[in-house]
């Protein structure tokens, strides 16, 4: 297939789109190489796509609608693995209209794409904070989820509001995927692994926010392509059980799909630093401070839908996932 992945030089988009090459697909790699956080390494991680057979980068803001249209006339894209967004719960205290740009009228302009270049399957990256206050864990797509306590939560919601109107009012076959707190090799650094792991090497003391007791749904980067994958390949379709009665919020009588992908096993923030500090070699100086605006005390993903729909569930366990992120880490920056 031809696929084009948004945010081709991000963190799971560079990942996705190796993966899809690695097993003889055509990549169209679009990034506007975002300065949210160091470009060097989406440059680096671009560098190791570019250097293969079938794989073209476009460097392209989604929230310009007439590039984005361009792209998809010239380039025709079989399929679209759309990942690229304005990420981070806590960056949208401060620069919210950068959400609307990336994650509104950008993911409006690939839906526009998808309608009228007849895209035969469009897989989006959603999000576990779709989830927001609820409290009923584990977290299941068929809860309702219209509860966001943070402005990027409430764009990933909105994704998927403006996926199902699509694929209901043009037959657009559409899939949410709500990732659950993603980590791994040329991860993002503004994420809480990448950050430790940098301040336990630099012997700085670690913020921890909760008090270190809050737990997260900590997803190998590996099982996450695996699960991109898989449900890029099942296209969806009308569920025909569905009823407006009684609607269920994760299918439609539209060709509309959303699945968790996490690894259904929360591990505590300080339970977390422990295997770092194991990895490293050292112990962390630990600041205790409450928690922040946005933040919740728990994530934990249901995967039933995603292994009754592709057979696949997520299962790295965060010894052998922080092991491979700390080696990397090693290797990159030379410590």
């Amino acid at each position: 297939m031809r696929v084009l992945v948004t945010g081709a030089a991000g963190f799971i988009g560079y990942h996705t789109a190796a993966r899809l090459l690695d097993r003889g697909d055509e990549v169209i790699g679009l990034d506007n190489l975002s300065p949210y956080y160091d470009v060097t390494l989406k440059e680096a991680r671009l560098a190791r796509l570019q250097g293969r057979n079938g794989f073209r980068f476009l460097k392209a803001d989604l929230a310009e609608r007439e590039i984005v249209e361009a792209a998809f006339a010239e380039e025709k894209p079989d399929r679209v693995v759309h990942l690229a967004a304005q990420a981070g719960v806590r960056y949208s205290l401060d620069h919210p209209h950068a959400y609307i740009d990336a994650n509104i009228t950008g993911f409006l302009h690939v839906l526009e794409g998808c309608r009228h270049y007849g895209i035969e399957h469009l897989v989006y990256a959603s999000s576990s904070s779709v989830y927001g206050a609820n409290r009923k864990l584990p977290f299941k797509v068929s809860d309702n989820v219209d509860h966001p306590v943070s402005l990027y939560g409430a764009t990933k919601k909105a994704n998927e509001l403006m996926a199902h109107s699509y694929a209901h009012l043009f037959g657009l076959p559409v899939t949410g995927l709500r990732f659950f707190t993603v980590y791994g090799p040329w991860g993002r650094p503004d994420m809480s692994l990448f950050q430790f792991t940098r301040k336990i090497f630099e012997g700085r003391p670690i913020p921890v926010f909760s008090y270190g007791h809050h737990a997260r749904d900590f997803t190998y980067i590996d099982d996450v392509v695996e699960g991109v994958v898989r449900t890029l390949d099942c296209v969806a379709t009308p569920d025909p059980d569905w009823r407006g009665e009684d609607p269920d919020p994760a299918s439609s009588s539209a060709p509309y799909r959303l699945y968790n992908i996490g690894n259904h096993s929360p591990v505590t923030l300080l339970d977390y630093i422990a295997v770092i500090e194991t990895e490293v070699g050292r112990k962390a100086e630990l600041e205790m401070l409450p928690a922040q605006a946005g933040d919740v005390p728990e994530t934990y993903a249901d995967v039933e839908a995603l292994r009754d729909a592709v057979g696949f569930e997520p299962s790295t366990p965060i010894e052998e996932g922080v092991k491979h992120f700390v080696a990397w880490y090693r290797d990159y920056y030379r410590v």
